[in-house]
């Protein structure tokens, strides 16, 4: 474990953010369930069977679980042991906040500092960490859009208009991209400089890691949407994951909270030949499963986490 270190000049800026991003982080929250219609909430829960429910649920704690490994992943990276109870908490709570607020390298990165920090973790190795996580994520993203583009070229095409040619044109290129990022870290130690900050790269090694644990991710939150779509659609989950990805980067792109709006109007251009109303319940339904819960359950961890630390701080 990294060893304590002493206060700086600026000590107070880290606590200050955390304290900022909770705060924004139950601003947010308020604002998106004011603007959910309970009414709607009811009606598409009436819709969708007990067992599409249960399984987006397992398919949500299944994706926030190999996120924890993001985390591990990065830890191991930097030469920093700390206990799997400290990184499953810094972890999902910052996924969590960073999905539903967005900006994560500021929002997921101030979250991890706030519990990091109490292991004796620097800030600048936070700030490593959370890029490194960053990678397992794109990564991940990059691998499973080309797979899914090659592997259903034909049905993506007929979705976008496009033919099967260029889907797989596209596929190759995104694909031929990552296979050049892992040709590049095994040439030798690679590394991210940046005015002083200096981040030593993951060898070939653990980016295959990356890599298999980013797509893992992917397909599983993929999964809780997919099991909540209408019955009987006869969407292959291939062609449904190229969608899904695609729509994930154009929320992140938006900017916007969580991608709210981007993502849902992106999957419904994707899904346009199916019904509109059981989609967005279902996008509906996935937006509260795997969004609104988790990020609910992290601020409570969180405020827990932080009572529970100040009273084992008390004086006897």
């Amino acid at each position: 474990m990294a060893g304590t270190q002493p206060r700086g000049r600026w000590w107070w800026v880290g606590p200050l953010a955390s304290v900022t991003i909770f705060v924004a982080s139950l601003a947010v929250l308020y604002v998106v369930l004011e603007e959910i219609d309970s009414a709607k909430v009811l009606a598409a829960l009436a819709e969708t069977g007990r067992d599409a429910l249960w399984m987006a649920l397992g398919f949500t704690v299944l994706s926030y679980a190999l996120l924890t490994f993001y985390d591990a992943l990065a830890l191991r990276r930097l030469g920093l042991a700390i206990p799997y109870r400290t990184t499953s908490l810094a972890s999902f709570t910052s996924f969590s906040v960073s999905f539903t607020l967005g900006f994560p390298l500021v929002t997921a990165g101030t979250v991890r500092y706030w519990i990091y920090s109490k292991r004796g973790v620097r800030t600048a190795e936070v700030a490593k960490l959370t890029v490194i996580v960053a990678m397992t994520f794109w990564l991940g993203m990059a691998a499973t859009l080309g797979v899914s583009l090659l592997y259903s070229a034909d049905a993506i095409a007929l979705l976008a208009r496009a033919t099967p040619l260029i889907m797989q044109g596209a596929g190759v290129a995104i694909l031929l991209l990552v296979a050049g990022y892992l040709a590049w870290v095994a040439g030798g130690h690679r590394a991210i400089e940046v005015r002083g900050w200096r981040l030593e790269l993951p060898g070939a090694r653990m980016s295959v890691a990356q890599i298999l644990l980013g797509a893992g991710d992917v397909c599983a939150a993929a999964m809780v949407l997919y099991v909540l779509l209408p019955p009987g659609h006869g969407l292959a989950f291939e062609a449904f994951l190229a969608i899904y990805v695609f729509a994930c980067v154009v929320g992140i792109a938006s900017h916007l909270p969580g991608g709210v709006g981007a993502f849902e109007a992106t999957m419904l251009i994707g899904l346009a030949h199916l019904p509109r109303e059981p989609v967005l319940s279902a996008l509906l339904l996935f937006r509260l499963i795997y969004y609104i819960l988790p990020f609910v359950i992290a601020l409570a961890m969180l405020g827990l986490y932080e009572i529970s630390r100040r009273l084992r701080a008390r004086p006897e």
